[in-house]
């Protein structure tokens, strides 16, 4: 593994205890988790420059892999080398596996998911005013110049468009070196997407066995949106296979969406579904290995790329597509969290009070449940 070359700037007891917590209040999604670290990382401890994390976040939209768990990689490799990144990165999934792999074992006893929606009813807009608070401080840091505000706009309409999200963002780094007229033949390479043959067809008859080769596949292939997960898992699972129902697919979704952390962690219920326990353990690793492995491979790579001023063109022209996509992502949440006048003053106060930056984020998500829990009750 690679060695750190820079002095760490926080210790492994401090990436220990912030990715924990994390991994316990990050619900709403990628989104709304690179959110959180951009709050607890850039704003609140100033481990890393804003244009740094952007940087990050750029390269990391032009992987595969789950965006948000890589971004909690990548940021343990730069605060305390590849000892962080592994702390960090199981630091983060571990609470969500924790919590799934409780409710698998509840769902298989009972038949059905214990009820959360009351409480989702107020974390919902607590999280569509982290991510507008994220978005308003990215764009204001990284919309600088015309050519960047113009490919923002370009790829904002595509997203509106349905354009997939991958061709949007190597389109707009595409985009940024012809309008600023560099050629770089090396950036050619991030333009070839990797093509796997499909692993599971090589699988043996054991369900672990092809449970490990899928979701590899899976965490290999994964571009884009986390959410896509649902595509795989309805095609091969329940079409190919016939491992689960829609039935179970649709819990297995709701299982995500009602737990903290990666989205990814559905995997870890899929798994138990099909084989019990160990089946969950090995859904879960398979599913998040590669995203190591990429981490691992661009770490070193990172800090060379942001001195080119070639790559400088290229992610800043990518930033503003993820910013763009932001926007976008901004608008489905609100759209669908914000269903009442309670929802919008919710999301209203609690985006006032990360404007100001003088409440954590944990403590809005907890008064959102508990808001939630009351409105229930009154009701």
């Amino acid at each position: 593994m690679p060695e750190q070359t820079t002095p760490p700037v926080a210790s492994l007891a401090e990436l220990g205890r912030l990715f924990f917590k994390l991994g316990v209040i990050g619900f709403g999604g990628p989104a709304a988790h690179i959110a959180l670290m951009e709050e607890e990382v850039v704003t609140r401890r100033g481990w890393l420059s804003r244009e740094h994390f952007m940087d990050m976040l750029a390269a990391t939209n032009l992987v595969p892999g789950p965006n948000s768990t890589e971004m909690a990689i990548h940021i343990g490799y730069v605060a305390n080398g590849w000892r962080g990144a592994l702390l960090s990165g199981t630091a983060f999934i571990g609470p969500a596996t924790v919590f799934v792999l409780l409710l698998s074992l509840l769902y298989t006893r009972y038949g059905s998911l214990p009820t959360a929606t009351a409480v989702l009813y107020g974390i919902k807009p607590v999280v569509v005013a982290v991510i507008a608070a994220v978005t308003w401080r990215l764009a204001r840091s990284s919309l600088k110049s015309w050519r960047v505000q113009v490919l923002a706009g370009a790829a904002l309409v595509a997203a509106l468009a349905g354009v997939d999200e991958v061709l949007i963002i190597f389109a707009s780094g595409a985009a940024g070196l012809l309008l600023a007229r560099v050629a770089w033949p090396g950036m050619a390479a991030l333009l070839v997407l990797p093509v796997l043959t499909p692993m599971s067809a090589l699988a043996a008859d054991r369900r672990l066995w092809q449970l490990a080769l899928f979701f590899l596949k899976v965490g290999a292939l994964l571009f884009g949106s986390g959410y896509l997960l649902i595509a795989y898992l309805e095609r091969d699972l329940v079409n190919s296979f016939g491992w689960l129902t829609h039935s179970q697919l649709l819990d297995a979704i709701a299982i995500g969406q009602m737990t903290p952390g990666p989205v990814l962690t559905t995997a870890t219920f899929v798994g138990y579904l099909v084989a019990g326990w160990q089946g969950a353990l090995v859904a879960t690793v398979a599913i998040f290995l590669p995203s190591f492995v990429i981490v691992f491979s661009m770490g070193p790579l990172l800090p060379r790329l942001r001195r080119s001023p070639q790559a400088r063109l290229f992610l800043d022209a990518v930033t503003a597509a993820v910013v763009a996509l932001l926007v976008v992502t901004l608008a489905r949440l609100a759209l669908a969290a914000l269903t009442d006048l309670l929802t919008a003053l919710v999301a209203l106060v609690a985006l006032a009070a990360l404007l100001q930056r003088k409440v954590e984020t944990v403590w809005l998500i907890l008064g959102g449940a508990l808001v939630g829990l009351l409105a229930q009750a009154i009701r």
